[in-house]
């Protein structure tokens, strides 16, 4: 099978920087199987490429390659890291972006040289590329920088259980149906309180009518706030941040 690189920024496709960071993977590891995940992370957003990194990672087959790139530190002290993690490779910035990878025991990571030549303000070309053309190519991940111990930054506060057992979460992201999906695992039954009012969690969509709020847990066992057939960030003013509530039923 070809080695298979993936791709996921937040370049979009209006200019040219993926299609530079392509040339240099193809040039480098010419037999990889090149997957574009999306470029349309919003500029800057880390912390939803990072639940994007999450939902696919571990969805392809070992070996894979991950180059995830939404690195608004790019030139400074951050690290460049490389990671391996049950059978895959992970390579970006050290600014959380890696972390579902990272959090896993077993997980290795190096820290890759910056060459003196990089531009400092396209790592992705000059110095993340090239290391996820290496993997591809089966060099081994030891060889490409120095180990580092857990160089994990973690951009979500966890969920708190407060006494009465009611557990006090927060919007972590907006997807693009405005869905409110919050860093509430496993709440499957009860009600959430969100933007002032409480709203049934349900098994899906369907189960209320439209135009109607509900909580249902998603794909990634998170739960997500969502109004049917429309918007919640819209209809409930549900931005990152907001504070949500559950009630276990």
């Amino acid at each position: 099978m070809r080695p298979i690189i993936t791709l996921l920024t937040d370049f979009g496709t209006a200019d040219g920087y993926v299609a530079e960071m392509k040339g240099v993977l193809f040039s480098l590891a010419p037999d990889s199987e090149i997957v574009d995940l999306s470029h349309d992370i919003p500029a800057h957003d880390v912390e939803l490429a990072r639940l994007t990194v999450a939902r696919y990672w571990r969805r392809f087959p070992s070996g894979a390659v991950h180059l995830a790139l939404v690195d608004p530190g790019v030139g400074t002290a951050r690290a460049c890291l490389a990671v391996e993690s049950e059978g895959r490779y992970l390579v970006g910035p050290d600014n959380g972006v890696l972390s579902p990878a990272l959090l896993l025991p077993g997980a290795r990571a190096v820290a890759l040289p910056v060459p003196p030549t990089a531009a400092r303000t396209f790592h992705g070309r000059d110095v993340f590329a090239p290391a996820a053309a290496a993997l591809a190519m089966g060099q081994v991940l030891d060889s490409l920088g120095v180990a580092v111990d857990a160089p994990l930054v973690r951009r979500t506060k966890e969920a708190v259980r407060r006494e009465d057992g009611a557990v006090v979460g927060e919007v972590i992201a907006i997807d693009r149906f405005g869905n409110a999906i919050t860093n509430l695992l496993g709440a499957r039954s009860g009600v959430v309180a969100a933007a002032g009012r409480p709203i049934p969690i349900r098994g899906t969509y369907a189960d209320v009518a439209p135009g109607a709020p509900v909580a249902i847990s998603g794909s990634t066992g998170l739960l997500e706030i969502a109004v049917r057939e429309g918007s919640a960030a819209a209809s409930l003013g549900l931005v990152r941040g907001a504070a949500v509530v559950w009630y276990r039923g």
